[in-house]
């Protein structure tokens, strides 16, 4: 019987001492974390430009880690540019700047100060609907209609593309003006992601517009 005791006695002891152990170990790595971490994070950087938006100059003063993107959404409140993938994968962020479509989300706004952005918004309104905008409509371009601000954004700026006879890797002959065909319209909007698959009746749409 006392041995039984011995053991469990020596047992428990054990399990106290590996206790005991692990928290000594672990207090000093604690206290040092706390030691190296800054009590207080430096501001950010803040800096002033101006953007001409949709025809109108907006002067603004916003962090320099800020994204055209969040600049156009946070900071003046045009929503219809959206925020999909966030990783210039998806295209629902295209934008028009000094007339060359990019994704706004892969950009800084300072990068652009004094720059000509056009959004959604910029093209047309309900009342007097851009062309484009209303052959999406007319041809069902659209499902749920999230990336919708970035297609028609995207498709008036492959327009311009094809009419300055910018070529794509489809195009067979770089010297002459690029064909305005289906295979065209498919490769340079190819950025633009419709998860919907709304796509046949995209390449409609901007089809009668450039005709």
């Amino acid at each position: 019987m006392d041995d039984l005791d011995d053991i469990s006695l020596s047992r428990r002891s054990l399990l106290i001492a590996s206790a005991l152990s692990a928290t000594a170990t672990a207090v000093p790595l604690v206290a040092e974390a706390q030691q190296e971490r800054p009590a207080v994070s430096p501001p950010p950087s803040m800096v002033k430009f101006s953007l001409r938006v949709n025809g109108k100059q907006q002067a603004l003063e916003v962090d320099t880690r800020t994204t055209l993107l969040d600049a156009l959404r946070e900071h003046l409140h045009l929503t219809g540019t959206k925020k999909g993938c966030d990783h210039g994968q998806c295209g629902a962020c295209t934008v028009i700047v000094d007339g060359r479509r990019i994704n706004s989300c892969l950009t800084l706004a300072v990068m652009h100060d004094g720059g000509k952005i056009t959004t959604i918004e910029g093209l047309g309104i309900p009342e007097r609907l851009h062309p484009m905008q209303a052959a999406f409509i007319k041809h069902d371009g659209y499902q749920c209609g999230y990336c919708t601000p970035g297609q028609i954004c995207s498709s008036v700026a492959v327009l311009d593309e094809i009419k300055q006879g910018i070529p794509s890797h489809v195009t067979n002959d770089l010297t002459a003006k690029p064909l305005l065909n289906a295979t065209e319209l498919r490769e340079r909007m190819s950025g633009n992601i419709c998860r919907c698959g709304a796509y046949s009746n995209i390449i409609d749409a901007i089809t009668e517009v450039a005709t």
